[in-house]
């Protein structure tokens, strides 16, 4: 049996629950006998690996353990990994990744051989690091890690010349954004998209008991103000960050207040806020990723900046054509096709009638 791939699919149960953590699954096996098994909790409670070996008991002396990240080895919230599995008596440890964090990275592995403890590095390392990814941009540059994602017609439109766009796509596809937001810290739009389509921008998925998750926290970056008061964000579950200009007058922030939002201040540009500086303080309030779900403007600066990270494109098999239909990606562009942003570990799906493409922009 494989192992580490079992405890990669325990890592992808805690995607969305437990940042600025990573989600990493662990699995404790002897003679062939899965003795225990877990995966991260929400922060300040049990690593995955501590909840392997609650199970396992007695019985994880002499086993060994196979585990999706590289075990910590300093006290945070909760107390080091290593300690608990070298008190233990765990003989073996596969790990799929160093711990990219620098007060961990390599010293876990270096900690458990001294105990005696032998260490295997790497088993899956291409898909622990993409069920990470948003982890490791995070703890090595502070930064969130970006996804954005449209849904257009083959000719790349996301609306009509009217302005109509629901649905572009089939239910297929809209499940699977939920299942992006699922995962995300945050969903970003912009005042254009909450004007014209009045988004709910909620994970609208059960977990395994049942119970809705926690919702991500929802963005809206408005330079000028214009979200309207009565929009449906300011009344679902979950908090609303208004992303307003520094120079609005000072009654258009209160009101936002007064809806329950929470503002943030930042400098503009012609009336658009300055993204860099936006990423830059979603970093510090350990914001580790973001779902752009926003119209071609906001897409296009985002892109002219160099601030994506990934892209999820969903494309649907309809022509809407039209000069005046809403293009996917605006803002500046590109003069020379040299110059184009292009993707690459890319990967096609079908879903439903829909195709999903999805890919990392090349640095």
């Amino acid at each position: 049996m494989d192992y580490m791939a079992l405890a990669l699919s325990l890592a992808k149960l805690a995607q969305g629950q437990v940042s600025p953590n990573p989600a990493v699954g662990a699995v404790i096996v002897k003679d062939g006998v899965i003795l225990g098994q877990g995966y991260t909790q929400p922060p300040g409670f049990d690593h995955a690996e501590i909840v392997a070996l609650k199970q396992a008991g007695e019985d994880a002396r002499g086993a060994t353990m196979y585990v999706t990240l590289e075990p910590c080895c300093h006290y945070g919230r909760t107390p080091p990994c290593t300690r608990a599995i070298i008190d233990a008596g765990i003989t073996e440890v596969h790990f799929s990744l160093i711990d990219p964090n620098p007060i961990v990275s390599g010293k876990g592995k270096a900690e458990l051989e001294r105990a005696g403890i032998k260490t295997f590095v790497g088993e899956h390392a291409e898909e622990a690091a993409e069920v990470n990814e948003a982890f490791i941009k995070y703890i090595t540059t502070g930064l969130p890690f970006v996804t954005v994602k449209f849904a257009s017609s083959l000719d790349g439109k996301i609306a009509t010349r009217s302005g109509d766009s629901k649905w572009v796509t089939g239910e297929a596809a809209r499940r699977q954004v939920q299942r992006l937001r699922y995962v995300s810290d945050a969903i970003m739009t912009g005042a254009n998209t909450v004007i014209i389509d009045d988004p709910h921008l909620t994970v609208r998925l059960s977990d395994r008991g049942g119970t809705t998750r926690r919702q991500p926290l929802r963005i809206v970056v408005d330079g000028r103000g214009r979200t309207p008061l009565t929009a449906r964000i300011f009344s679902e579950q979950g908090k609303t960050l208004m992303v307003l200009g520094e120079t609005l007058p000072e009654e258009i922030k209160q009101s936002y207040k007064k809806v329950g939002a929470d503002v943030l201040e930042l400098p503009t540009k012609e009336g658009e806020i300055d993204l860099k500086a936006l990423f830059s303080v979603l970093g510090k309030m350990q914001i580790t990723s973001v779902l752009v779900e926003a119209g071609g403007i906001l897409l296009g600066s985002l892109f002219d900046y160099n601030l994506v990270d990934k892209v999820v494109a969903f494309l649907a098999p309809i022509i809407i054509g039209g000069e005046e239909a809403r293009p996917s990606v605006a803002g500046r562009g590109v003069e020379k096709l040299a110059d184009c942003i292009r993707l690459h570990r890319i990967r096609v799906d079908q879903v439903g009638e829909d195709i999903m493409v999805s890919g990392y922009v090349k640095r």
